[in-house]
């Protein structure tokens, strides 16, 4: 038996610290795990430019209500979901997710939390665990699931190594240097073509 983990940002729909960083002007919110490999050095700066903006958990869910799946996501993932069990692991958070998850037809989602002061702001974040995407795979392989993984970014790649089949889509240009062995796709074409090879 197959199922696909896939992640959601970059995958599914666009980056929301990039809209965040569009919507505010706050340039350095743009930085995400394209850039920066250390997903706790990320989000530790992240919160120090919530603080220093005065920016709370309402300021990000008004911008995440504006944000769309990617163009043909929704397709796509029906099309998935038709032929086989799919689960979103992610880094985002619950308090994040739903808007997106219902846009996309609430697909099972593995993610994070965050702790939120009653004022609003955004105290810290919790990792469900450490390493969670490649422990998804692990735990799913212990279940006699053949994984196969789908993901853009570095905080993607030990999930994409644990899977039985890893597959990049649309990751930054130097990915194809840095990981050789992972196959890239462009569009939900090419990452269907691949994904049948397999299902």
């Amino acid at each position: 038996m197959h199922i696909v983990c896939c992640d959601l940002e970059g995958v599914f729909v666009p980056e929301i610290w990039i809209n965040v960083a569009q919507k505010t002007g706050i340039e350095e919110l743009r930085l995400t795990t394209r850039d920066i490999s250390d997903y706790d050095v990320l989000m530790k700066r992240r919160l120090k430019i919530l603080e220093r903006e005065h920016l709370n958990i309402s300021d990000i869910q008004k911008v995440i209500a504006t944000i769309n799946p990617l163009e043909g996501a929704v397709e796509f993932l029906y099309w998935l979901r038709s032929v086989t069990q799919v689960i979103i692991v992610s880094d985002t958070f619950v308090q994040f997710a739903g808007p997106l998850m219902k846009k996309l037809g609430w697909p099972t989602l593995f993610c994070n939390s965050l702790t939120i002061g009653a004022d609003g702001t955004i105290e810290n974040y919790n990792l469900r665990q450490k390493d969670g995407k490649k422990k998804a795979v692990i735990a799913l392989k212990t279940l006699n699931y053949n994984v196969i993984a789908v993901g853009d970014s570095y905080n993607d790649i030990a999930m994409l190594k644990e899977a039985d089949k890893g597959i990049l889509f649309r990751p930054p240009e130097n990915f194809k240097s840095e990981f050789p062995d992972l196959p890239v796709t462009h569009n939900y074409q090419e990452l269907k073509k691949i994904l049948e090879e397999y299902l």
